[in-house]
Parts: structure tokens; sequence; C-alpha cells
């Protein structure tokens, strides 16, 4: 990609009791780097540069409601603009003093800095070692403190573990920080002066952010805003949580030299609940969009934990997951097979115009699709569970969390009086799109629902698609892996979730 000029833009943001203005910030660096570079916030680590190991982990907070929603992030891969108008927390911002309620901890002396509850519950309970990881285990804890045992809620170790979930532990062992995460809460509460917070993240509303003209960095705060510069400059980089537009930021060193950030736009950070299906705007996080998915179809909750670390889940939105169209992008096998359908908006005049297509018919190519230059994707639209339908997800990956799929296979059916009424299947890992199975759905629909069905079935699931072999897994393997997954869905149909894998494989 041909280099650009730097372009720079204010950035203003509340961090240690006080808003924090930095007058010009490259609009294609990282949050990471102006923490270490800019501010000289070295205990925040950079490791991986890409969300996988957690060594980054910063907590950003919003207002919601009367309150704030507190969400650990990985800074490495979040550009920096995408944070203007909110509070940030780093490992060094956390340890209070005296004057709090955190007096009482061992060790207060008077005018001498304490430890948080998070950080004295990890030396009580000897969570570090070479130390280098610590500070994003601290932040990731720290996210879920604020969450759950300043609201009086109870952390479980389950709870510790999916904080943890896109934290790397290279030394220490992962048993002393799970049993920090449950000692912290018996320490005296830490908390923060929320309606300081607040009445600051107010202030920020109202200060003129300056060089508005400038599209360097577009940060749009309503939909008709966000199409009125997507008209105006179709050619801006979207952006919607950076989990992926930052990895080529930080891995490839792209540079960009507009970006149009759809984060901020308000009625894309609904969701809207209708009698027949549920409503997710593109700007809502994966981790929100997953808990309204998840609170319709309970069964999808394993799925969700293992989409990807917290910190990505709360960076990352739905929106940005669809419309990147990654094959290996594991949300869309999942709403293909549920039947989702997106929206997709633009200017027209003055009129906002829209139309609505199947979320399959989205996608002409590798990373291409059907959305021409002035148009963003702004819902996605689930239909509701039936009580007919039977539907699982499937993702394979060499680890459990925070992994990319070799395979991702969804299906959904509908069986009544033995005979399948109507089958809906989503892949992913097996070609250029994530794609709908329509040859396996035909040899289903219509068929009794039994062994030499599901036999069947499995050869043509086996024979639709032409993988690669690439470093996740080979051609061979993902086309066995399907035809077994469809061959695990059945047994799960009547009534056996736990077998010996070694028995699901049934020989094309």
């Amino acid at each position: 990609m041909p280099e650009h000029p730097m372009n720079t833009k204010p950035l203003r943001f509340f961090r240690r009791g006080e808003i924090v203005s930095l007058p010009a910030v490259d609009t294609n660096r990282t949050l990471l780097e102006v923490l270490r570079e800019d501010l000289h916030s070295c205990g925040t680590k950079e490791g991986c540069g890409e969300g996988d190991c957690g060594a980054c982990t910063v907590v950003v907070a919003e207002a919601d409601g009367a309150g704030l929603k507190y969400s650990a992030i990985n800074s490495c891969i979040r550009l920096a603009h995408s944070i203007d108008g909110m509070a940030l927390w780093t490992v060094e911002d956390i340890a209070p003093t005296l004057a709090t309620a955190c007096a009482a901890l061992p060790g207060a002396a008077a005018g001498v800095a304490t430890l948080h509850p998070v950080q004295q519950a990890m030396v009580e309970c000897h969570g570090s070692q070479c130390g280098f990881c610590t500070p994003g285990f601290v932040m990731s804890l720290f996210g879920q403190y604020q969450t759950k045992t300043c609201k009086g809620q109870a952390i479980s170790r389950a709870d510790a573990q999916g904080a943890l979930s896109g934290n790397l532990c290279r030394c220490t062992g992962y048993r002393p920080i799970l049993d920090a995460a449950e000692a912290m809460q018996a320490l005296p509460i830490a908390r923060i002066d929320e309606s300081d917070v607040l009445s600051n993240l107010e202030l920020l509303t109202h200060i003129p952010r300056g060089l508005e003209a400038d599209s360097s960095y577009m940060l749009p705060h309503s939909l008709a805003e966000l199409l009125a510069q997507r008209a105006a400059h179709p050619d801006a980089q979207l952006v919607a949580g950076c989990t992926d537009v930052g990895l080529w930021v930080s891995k490839i060193h792209m540079q960009f030299a507009k970006v149009l950030d759809v984060t901020q736009v308000a009625e894309l950070r609904r969701v809207e609940h209708y009698p027949h299906h549920i409503a997710i705007g593109a700007a809502v996080s994966l981790n929100d969009a997953f808990a309204a998915l998840v609170a319709d179809r309970p069964q999808l909750a394993e799925f969700a934990h293992r989409f990807a670390g917290l910190p990505v889940r709360n960076s990352g939105t739905l929106g940005g997951n669809v419309a990147n169209g990654s094959p290996i992008g594991d949300s869309m096998p999942l709403l293909i097979a549920l039947g989702a359908n997106v929206v997709l908006m633009r200017l027209s005049g003055k009129k906002i115009a829209h139309r609505e297509l199947p979320l399959e018919d989205l996608y002409t190519g590798y990373r291409k699709n059907v959305m021409a230059a002035d148009e963003v994707l702004a819902w996605i639209k689930v239909p509701k569970a039936t009580v007919a339908e039977f539907s699982r997800v499937y993702k394979i990956s060499k680890r459990f969390e925070d992994d990319i799929s070799a395979v991702c296979l969804a299906i959904n059916l509908q069986v009544a009086n033995g005979q399948v009424r109507s089958a809906s299947i989503g892949a992913g890992g097996v070609a250029a799109t994530p794609v709908r199975a329509r040859q396996t759905e035909a040899a289903l629909r219509g068929q009794a629902w039994t062994p030499a069905t599901v036999h069947q079935a499995m050869q043509t699931l086996r024979a639709e698609f032409a993988p690669i072999s690439d470093m996740r897994a080979s051609a061979a393997y993902r086309s066995t892996v399907l035809g077994n997954l469809l061959q695990r869905f059945w047994l799960e149909s009547q009534g056996t979730t736990r077998t010996d894998v070694r028995s699901l494989e049934v020989t094309a």
C-alpha cells in the first residue's frame, strides 16, 4: 500500500483524575504506541502485537446509563483515536492512596501508594514470575473487578477463566492467577469515583474537538453523520473495533489517509428485540452481540466463549466481523445457519436508502462483497429461535480459546414426525468466503431423519467444498471433519452429547 503523509488530530480522554489532551496524534498510531512512546507509560507491554497474548491489556470505560461500562481491550491493535472521549486505565493507574477506601490494605502508610486489591491478591497468591504478562492479567482482572466485585457480584473461578481467556501466561502458570481472582474479592473494596468520571466524560462531549472538517480520522456519533461522511469519503477505510484493521497496522505497517470509525454511532450500538427477530447494530461489540444471541439460544454459550479472548470480543463488533468477510470469520457460518439478513445503508440525495439481503449473498469472493463504495453494513437481523428447531455450531481449532478455526460448521434443522422439514447449514474455513452448504441442505430436506440419511448427507457435505491446506489444517482433514461434525450433530439430536470421538468416524 502506498505511504501517506502523516495525519494528526487532537486526542482527548480521561485518565488519572484529569482530562488528557494530546494536540497532534498520528491517526494511524495504536493506543499502545501512544501510551508507551508519548505518555511514557511502559507498564503496558508489547507482546505479540496482534491481540493474542494480552500483555498490552488496558481498560476503557464509557457512560452506560447512570454508571460506567468497563471493557478490557488489547491496546496493541486498537487505533488510539478510537478511544477519543472515553476513560482509560493502565496498570499504573489503579493503585489507590491512603485517602481511599483501600487504606486498610496491608502495607499502607501515610502518603504511600498501596496496591489495588487485584495487585495485592496477585502478590499474596504468587501470581507472577517473570512479570512480563502480569500487567495484562492485572488489567483483565481489574475489568472483572469493576464489572462484578464493585457491584456486589461474586466472581467464580469460571468467571475468572472467561475474563482471562485472552491473556497468555508464559511462565507462572494459571492456577495462582485464578487463585488471585478469587482472593481479591476478600480484600477491602477499592471503588472508582464514577460520578467524577462521568462528569468528565460529559465535559469531553462539550469540548470542541477541532479540525472537524479533517477526514483523516472520522468518528461520527449518529447514523446521519456516518452516512454523510461515507458518501463524501467512499475511499476511507472503515473500522468497527480495529481487531482486524489494527493487525494490518501493527503487522504489515499499512497506513490510511482516511479512517471512518463506526463504533460511536449511537443508533448502531443497540440490540433491538422484535417479535420474530433480533436486530443487532453493526457497532455492537461481539461480547454484547453474543450475549443477545445466547439469551435466545443458550446452546451457543460455549461457542460465544470460544469465539475469541474477552479483550478481542470487547473491541471487535459483529458488524465488523460480517463485513470483513474472512472465510474463517466464525460468526458468519452461525448467522447463515440461523437465516440472518444484513441491512446495507447509504445516502440517496437527502434520504437514507437501505436494502436487505441474506447474509450469504453479501459475499462475491475472498474479502469481496456487493456493497457499493458509499454503503455501510448497518444491521444484522437474526430470526429468533423456534420450538421446532434443533441447532448447533462447532468450532474446530488447535486451542480451546482465542484461536482461529480450522473448520466452523453451524447446522439448524427442523424435524417433524421423523422427517427433515427444513435445513440450513453454514460453513467456514472450507472456501474463499463463508458459505451455505446448499447441496447438503437439499440432501437432507424432505428425508427421514435416520442414520442412512445422515450417512448420505455426510458424503455430500465432504464433496461440496474444496478446502485448501494451510498451517491450521490439511484439505483432507477439513473435508473429513465436515462429515464427522454432521455425524456429531445427529448423535446430539438423539440425546447423545458425550461419546468417544473415535466412534464418530463414519467412513465415506
